[in-house]
């Protein structure tokens, strides 16, 4: 029996009166509201998601600057060290030209003593067949 009168109460309608009415309307009021706040929260995303999105043409064109300047500077640094290289091979090439033009006047000089030198010792030889004071002082030198 009990059951019954719990089902009974259960089954009973509730009558829906003019204070329920007017609670649905104060609610759709404000879901109204949200709903446009909401609205203008979407578009305030979208205008935040706007200015991301120039913000980020805005980086790229930096990046896009920086790379520019960046290769201009590795240029310029590649055109420096050419032109140190040119600089040390021609002060380098430069110096072995003046050292060989400087010592070949003092290799014809040096050539042309050692061919007076030889001719000389020669001459004494000969006189140190004739003269054995001559011939001992040549040995002495190392010479006869």
């Amino acid at each position: 029996m009990f059951f019954i009168l719990a089902f009974n109460a259960l089954a009973e309608e509730v009558p829906f009166t003019i204070a329920d009415r007017d609670r649905l309307i104060r609610v759709e009021a404000k879901l109204e509201e949200i709903d446009k706040r909401f609205e203008q929260i979407d578009k305030r995303f979208e205008q935040i998601d706007k200015r991301f999105e120039q913000i980020d043409k805005r980086f790229e064109e930096l990046r896009m600057d920086i790379n520019k300047r960046f290769d201009q500077m590795m240029t310029f640094m590649w055109m420096l060290v050419a032109i140190f290289v040119g600089i040390t091979a021609t002060t380098i090439g430069f110096a072995i030209w003046d050292r060989r033009t400087m010592i070949r006047p003092f290799e014809v000089k040096v050539r042309a003593l050692e061919e007076t030198d030889k001719k000389l010792i020669e001459v004494l030889r000969k006189l140190a067949k004739e003269d054995k004071r001559l011939a001992e002082i040549l040995r002495s030198f190392g010479l006869f």
